[in-house]
């Protein structure tokens, strides 16, 4: 609220073009850099949840604004959304992917939230969710990656999906958010896992069967985090059980092998020795949320302790001088990557304090 929402409302977003930067420094914003749309959304989503933690200022503003842009830009023809556009709106990169989609979502439902009634944003929701069934769903569970993107499967863009439909289930009435999120929580359950380690993986098959090959069988600390606080979460339809055993596991896996020095690092191999030991900051708020919601739930002084543990590997992060930016990269030598902070973090950093805020307020 004193830094980080200040800085980027104002260095954050193009005045000239509209929609927001990439990447901004102490010198300000890089104006020619191509604009994904998920940093658009992200950006969307964090400002969205800006009167949430009480800053209120010009949020609301850059929620419509983004919006407006988001919309006039990254809208193809067939209602999906592409990936890649220019500060001025040409077109870079036409592929509709499901991760992409996934935060469409995301947005649309926290704009929701923020904004009050909006009945377009909930139709364009409703729309965009249709699209995902008659054009990107697999036979089975889950769905494709894209629409020219056959194989393989990955499991990111789901984790991201069911991130918004449970958005969407806090809001809506329409039980077809509830059904896309137990879907989804069924699918991780069932093939995402590894049956015999209980680590979550990442490429797959038509079949949904792990893909061979040291990087396609990587486990990713910080995914592992992420996927335990959304089962955690979880919604009435869910295998509530299942999914907190599942959860605790994937928080044991990462806290255990996938921790180096009180960071968490980028990946391991499948049987758990490291295969990335640089860490960047997103892993780091995964730990947070799911630490603070076991936290929460079991009342354990351990999952506290590790709260405690994953909210000062955060904050070196955020200590780069200028109040308001962040470091993304933290190498093994201890040593972090001088470099202009990337707009996609501000979601991961906003989501982490709502859930420690949660956390701590609770009595």
């Amino acid at each position: 609220m004193n830094d980080a929402y200040p800085f980027w409302a104002q260095h954050g977003y193009d005045t000239v073009h509209g929609g927001f930067h990439e990447t901004v420094g102490s010198d300000g914003p890089v104006a020619n850099e191509p604009r994904r749309a998920r940093v658009q959304l992200r950006q969307i989503y964090s400002f969205a949840r800006a009167a949430h933690f009480g800053w209120r200022e010009n949020a609301l503003r850059l929620v419509r604004d983004g919006l407006d842009c988001f919309f006039k830009h990254y809208r193809r023809g067939d209602g999906f959304f592409r990936t890649l556009v220019a500060p001025d709106g040409t077109v870079l990169d036409d592929s509709a992917l499901l991760y992409d989609q996934a935060f469409v979502l995301l947005a649309l439902a926290e704009s929701h939230r923020s904004l009050g009634p909006t009945p377009e944003l909930v139709q364009a929701a409703e729309s965009l969710r249709t699209q995902l069934y008659e054009r990107l769903k697999c036979p089975g569970p889950g769905f494709r990656s894209g629409l020219t993107a056959e194989l393989p499967l990955l499991a990111n863009p789901h984790m991201h999906l069911l991130e918004a439909a449970l958005c969407w289930v806090t809001i809506s009435d329409d039980p077809a958010w509830a059904a896309l999120a137990d879907e989804i929580a069924g699918l991780a359950l069932d093939r995402l896992i590894d049956g015999s380690t209980g680590a979550l993986l990442e490429y797959f098959d038509e079949h949904w069967r792990p893909l061979s090959g040291r990087a396609k069988r990587s486990v990713e600390p910080g995914h592992q985090f992420e996927w335990a606080w959304l089962l955690l979460r979880g919604n009435p339809r869910m295998r509530e059980t299942a999914s907190r055993l599942a959860a605790i596991r994937l928080v044991e896996i990462g806290e255990t092998y996938g921790v180096r020095q009180g960071v968490a690092i980028n990946a391991l191999l499948e049987d758990f020795s490291i295969h990335d030991g640089n860490a960047r900051l997103w892993p780091q708020t995964e730990r947070l949320k799911a630490a603070a919601l076991l936290a929460t739930m079991t009342r354990e002084p351990r999952y506290w302790s590790m709260t405690e543990r994953a909210a000062a590997g955060l904050r070196r992060y955020l200590e780069t001088g200028v109040p308001g930016l962040w470091y993304d990269r933290l190498l093994t030598d201890g040593q972090f990557v001088r470099e202009r902070s990337p707009a996609s973090s501000f979601y991961h950093i906003v989501s982490a304090i709502g859930v420690l805020a949660a956390a701590i307020e609770r009595p």
